[in-house]
This record gives structure tokens, sequence and C-alpha cells, in this order.
């Protein structure tokens, strides 16, 4: 009888720390995925920024004017072609 309890006992500690083992082993796997998953975070929000910069550069008034002038032979309008239009209210 007390075996059979002892057996028991030793199954049931067998479980619980094979358990524990796997739990343990699941948060170090998740807190790798985490640390991973974060660092990615980063990586985009600096490339986010970068892009920021980038499309501010791209869209600066004195880039567009150049381009119109150089690559698309653009040019201003004399002042007598220019009219000053009000915006009538509905």
């Amino acid at each position: 009888m007390i075996a059979r309890i002892n057996l028991l006992l030793l199954a049931v500690l067998v479980v619980c720390a094979l358990s524990l083992v796997t739990s343990r082993h699941q948060a170090r796997k998740l807190f790798v995925d985490l640390e991973r998953e974060q660092s990615h975070s980063r990586a985009y929000e600096v490339e986010f920024g970068q892009l920021q910069i980038e499309q501010s550069t791209w869209a600066m008034p004195a880039r567009i004017e150049k381009i119109g002038r150089e690559q698309l032979h653009m040019q201003l309008p004399g002042t007598g072609r220019i009219e000053v239009l009000e915006r009538t209210s509905r």
C-alpha cells in the first residue's frame, strides 16, 4: 500500500517537474520572441523617421521649381498674365 502511494507521489512529482520545465522553456521562448519583435519595432520607427525626412526633402518647393524649370522647361508667367481671383462665399 505504501509502495503504491510512493509510486503515485513519484508520478505526480515527475509530472509537476516536467510541467515546470515546459512552462519555463515556453516563457523563455516567448521572452526571446518579444525582444525580437521590439527590436523590429524600433527598426521600423527609425525607418519611418528616415522616410519622413526623405518625403519632406522630395517635396521642397525649391526642388519642385528646379525640376519644373530644368526637366519640364517650365517658366513663371509674366506679371501681366497673372490674375488674382477672389473667393466668393456660398
